[in-house]
């Protein structure tokens, strides 16, 4: 259980907050998969290698590099609803750029990208510390759920990716239809989000008795236990976005199955971390945040191995299963542990969100490179490293004594 906030709201209120925080989690993972349901369509258009393809989707992880150092100011300063607002907007010119870009060549795609991933990054942050605030006014953990809507998002954006491939649908359609979808929906689903401590000047000074300076959320890359919650969130993102990048791919090139077949495992891969988020906060109440996520680790390497060694196409779609299962709650669970104190959360989730989507900097490069040395599948092999990882960092998503009767001493240190 989160910590109880130091200012209330009506119920109805908080639950139309709820409603709004899962929208904005759903839009941004429907927008999101959108574009990568269609990666496979426009790495043949352009002509890219795999190497090719790893510096184009950098475009991505560039602008949300740039984004999420920044998002934290920015929130704290505007809002978590404004900010959402612009950035669906951004976003929506970001997918017109590249659904337009296609027609032309790499460097007007690169653009789009770019924009894609600077309002991808912004918004992330922003539905984050939202979704804390609504969690903590809840009075019970729900974060991993708002991220199971971004992953149901995912799916469904995946899901009519592959129709689109089926129907023989262009990309530039198909993106142009989403990016005006994202641009006008979003900004109206998320008006009933709660305003933030940021926005209440005498509320934040309250809240924050500690600190004469906290909207100076910089200082927050100075905690030791933000940071190792940062590295965690590497590794977990790093599994997640090398998952989200080239499983399609890998399935076209690596088992010589058809563009839409790579597009339905992309969408496995999708929906069992969809299904394992949903589910997920039972086991966190039960176990503990640092015995689960430990032991999915475990799940999810295994279901990488199956992915990379597997002998059929088939059970390779069960190692795809098991990969997006195990790497469900490493995120969410991320994001809570860093909002844990409401008063730090926007700092805090700026802070993990920018090492987090580091892996999203590191990963397509790398993969790319380390596929045309080998293959794209024995490449994947440096995810189970990363994970490995995480499970030795994990101990610091213990919660914070603030934190609540909720998040009890069944967590976890202790495996």
């Amino acid at each position: 259980m989160t910590s109880a906030p130091n200012i209330t709201f009506p119920a109805p209120q908080v639950a139309a907050a709820s409603r709004a925080t899962y929208a904005a989690f759903i839009g941004s993972g429907f927008a999101f998969a959108s574009w990568a349901s269609r990666i496979p369509q426009v790495r043949d258009g352009l002509e890219l290698s795999s190497a090719g393809l790893g510096l184009l989707l950098l475009a991505i992880a560039v602008g949300s590099l740039i984004a999420l150092p920044l998002a934290g100011l920015i929130v704290h300063r505007f809002g978590s609803r404004l900010t959402v607002t612009a950035m669906a907007v951004l976003l929506g010119i970001g997918l017109l750029t590249v659904a337009l870009g296609f027609l032309v060549g790499i460097v007007p795609v690169v653009i789009g990208l770019f924009l894609l991933g600077f309002a991808n990054g912004a918004w992330d942050v922003a539905m984050n510390v939202q979704g804390a605030s609504v969690e903590q006014h809840l009075g019970r953990s729900i974060m991993s759920r708002y991220h199971a809507g971004f992953s149901l998002g995912t799916v469904a954006g995946a899901g009519v990716g592959a129709v689109m491939v089926l129907a023989s649908v262009s990309v530039t359609v198909h993106l142009l239809v989403v990016a005006i979808g994202t641009a006008v929906v979003v900004p109206v689903a998320v008006r009933g989000f709660l305003p933030d401590l940021s926005e209440n000047a005498d509320h934040a000074e309250k809240a924050d008795k500690g600190s004469s300076d906290k909207g100076s959320v910089f200082r927050r890359w100075t905690e030791p236990r933000t940071l190792l919650i940062g590295v965690f969130v590497f590794a977990f993102a790093f599994a997640e976005g090398t998952g989200n990048d080239w499983i399609a791919v890998s399935l076209i090139d690596g088992y010589q199955a058809s563009a839409a077949a790579g597009t339905v495992g992309f969408a496995v891969f999708l929906t069992a971390m969809t299904a394992g988020r949903w589910f997920g906060p039972n086991l966190l109440d039960r176990y503990g945040r640092v015995a689960v996520v430990r032991t999915l680790a475990v799940v999810a390497t295994f279901g990488l191995l199956v992915f990379i060694f597997s002998p059929s196409t088939p059970l390779a779609f069960v190692g795809i299963a098991l990969w997006g299962a195990g790497t469900s709650l490493g995120f969410p669970v991320g994001m809570s542990a860093a909002a844990d104190d409401p008063a730090a959360a926007a700092g805090r989730v700026s802070v993990v969100a920018s090492i987090g989507y580091c892996a999203f900097l590191a990963g397509p490069p790398l993969i790319g490179f380390l596929g045309e040395q080998a293959s794209v599948l024995k490449a994947l092999t440096v995810v189970a490293g990363l994970l490995a990882l995480a499970a030795l960092v994990a101990v610091a998503l213990r919660p914070l004594p603030i934190a609540g009767p909720a998040e009890p001493a069944a967590d976890d240190g202790n495996i």
